[in-house]
């Protein structure tokens, strides 16, 4: 064997190395997302049994509860008055 077939020979065997290697990793990995993919189902097989983690109607509330928000800042900045005067006053 000269120098080019030698080195056409490292380069194979490094390559196929390599390949396996790579192909192992892919195979742990979609386990690894198999299993999340299972405890992924099993909580929410146990928020369908359990009546829901999130109820729609708190998801609503917390939904009304930004847009209220920034109903309120809209309409606080078109007034501003001087509170800590009016306490005074009352007093």
């Amino acid at each position: 064997m000269d120098g080019i077939q030698k080195l056409l020979a490292i380069v194979v065997v490094s390559l196929t190395t390599l390949l396996v290697i790579v192909g192992i990793q892919v195979i742990l990995i979609i386990a690894d997302l198999r299993r999340a993919i299972k405890r992924l189902n099993s909580i929410l097989e146990d928020s369908i049994m359990g009546g829901g983690l999130i109820r729609p109607d708190k998801l609503t509330g917390v939904l009304e509860l930004f847009g209220r928000g920034k109903r309120v800042k809209e309409r606080g900045s078109m007034s501003t008055g001087n509170f800590s005067s009016d306490a005074k006053d009352n007093s």
